[in-house]
């Protein structure tokens, strides 16, 4: 404990360290800010009524979780920095299938900036038809008869000035993020989201002590929640090393090569995309049957759709695990790896070089990959199986899901960069080794 004060009073004594850190704090209150400025044209006050029986497990819940609040109170960065994250996903997806994307993503700097720009143009569009959307859903939303969006101020100008106001919101939470990336500490998206999701966590402690109102049952919850926090956190940094070796070379008077390097096959390559993708999914029938409230059969087979049934768990578990093979595929390609290391003159020992390296890397990311998704799949439904146990809804997504796989990442990933200042400038890290080994990208 000692050791751990010193190292985060020395991040204190690096001017620059100092700088970053205050830059980021500085531009992450911006963004808390951003997401209590509601909309022209929308009454807050009757809004927060009509949003506060809002369930946290739809798929409204969800988005909100991710943008802090800022979506339940239509603020001008209620759609957050999502858009750009859909953006994103889409390019890598095409970047997969379409000979064209494939093209940028091996042209280096020139390629890589290419795919910012469009990837910039679809977060504007992306951000465009969500914002549409939102005006859409605010229109019809009323509570005792009295509208959300007063009834003079609905029509074409409302939804112009919603979609431009949204649209801006998204930008400009895009801009700060790379900002944030650039001059202040951690990846700036992740942190974004990352702090969008922890400023719910002190209401929801409240919640749960309102709701459980027995400390040992409480100290019981937290004990668990470590545990679990503890897992992801080996999982997310597992990885399993396949050793290359690289033969000697001399050029001129030097000699390259004659080391033994490794390649790091993570057990959660996917990272939390299987997740993302398969809540999606699951809830489209929800959503589907809700367009027949007056229809008894549609009604029934909703039961087998609620977040907290074992159907639900089962189907959502067997897709996680599907996905995340599927990604992994996308984003890890062995052919790929396999003819870069023999361009460099690496081999594997005891594997020819070629085909036969690409199969061994594919068999060995194949084994590693099913223990990570089956560990998905039960972080995933965890939320679920402990709102079961008296523990709220809006604690119970701090136990698993996306929430918590993204929390853990950037924390990690963040802690990293703080280790990588300190030992440059030759203080002491954060763990005894000096070295803290964050995700492998």
């Amino acid at each position: 404990m000692a050791k751990l004060t010193e190292s985060f009073r020395n991040i204190f004594k690096i001017q620059e360290l100092r700088t970053r850190l205050l830059f980021t704090a500085v531009i992450l209150i911006v963004v808390r800010i951003g997401a209590h400025v509601t909309l022209p044209g929308v009454n807050a006050s009757l809004l927060a009524r009509a949003e506060a029986s809002q369930a946290a497990n739809t798929l409204f819940g969800l988005y909100d979780l991710f943008v802090g609040g800022a979506f339940k109170n239509a603020a001008v960065f209620a759609l957050g920095i999502m858009p750009y994250i859909s953006s994103s996903i889409i390019l890598q997806l095409l970047g997969a299938v379409v000979p064209y994307f494939q093209k940028l993503s091996k042209e280096g700097e020139e390629g890589r900036k290419k795919l910012t720009q469009l990837t910039r143009y679809g977060t504007v569009l992306v951000s465009a038809l969500q914002a549409w959307g939102v005006s859409v859903r605010l229109t019809s939303l009323s509570l005792e008869g009295q509208p959300i969006v007063p009834l003079e101020v609905q029509g074409i100008g409302f939804t112009v000035s919603t979609i431009i106001f949204l649209t801006t919101g998204t930008m400009f939470m895009m801009w700060l993020g790379e900002q944030i990336t650039e001059r202040g500490i951690g990846n700036g998206i992740s942190l974004i989201i990352f702090i969008g999701i922890i400023a719910r966590f002190p209401h929801s402690i409240v919640d749960q002590v309102r709701v459980s109102q027995n400390l040992i049952i409480a100290f019981i919850i937290i004990a668990v929640m470590v545990a679990i926090v503890a897992g992801v956190v080996l999982v997310t940094q597992g990885t399993r090393r396949i050793p290359v070796q690289y033969a000697k070379r001399v050029i001129g008077r030097k000699v390259y090569g004659g080391v033994t390097q490794y390649i790091p096959l993570r057990v959660n390559t996917a990272g939390v995309m299987p997740i993302i993708f398969a809540q999606s999914i699951m809830f489209i029938p929800s959503t589907i049957l809700t367009f027949f409230p007056e229809s008894e059969l549609m009604q029934s087979l909703s039961g087998y759709f609620q977040y907290t049934s074992f159907t639900y768990s089962f189907f959502y578990g067997l897709m996680i695990v599907f996905f995340t093979y599927f990604y992994t595929a996308i984003a890890f390609n062995p052919k790929d790896v396999s003819e870069n290391m023999q361009k460099q003159g690496g081999f594997i020992p005891g594997i020819r070089p070629g085909n036969h390296t690409a199969d061994f890397i594919d068999n060995i990311l194949t084994k590693i990959t099913l223990p990570g998704s089956i560990f998905l799949a039960i972080i995933a439904i965890l939320p679920a199986f402990m709102s079961r146990f008296g523990v709220t809804p809006s604690f119970s997504q701090f136990f698993g899901g996306t929430s918590l796989l993204i929390m853990v990442g950037v924390a990690l990933d963040t802690l990293q960069q703080l280790e990588s200042h300190l030992l440059m400038r030759h203080y002491d890290g954060f763990m005894k080794s000096g070295k803290l080994k964050g995700r492998m990208r």
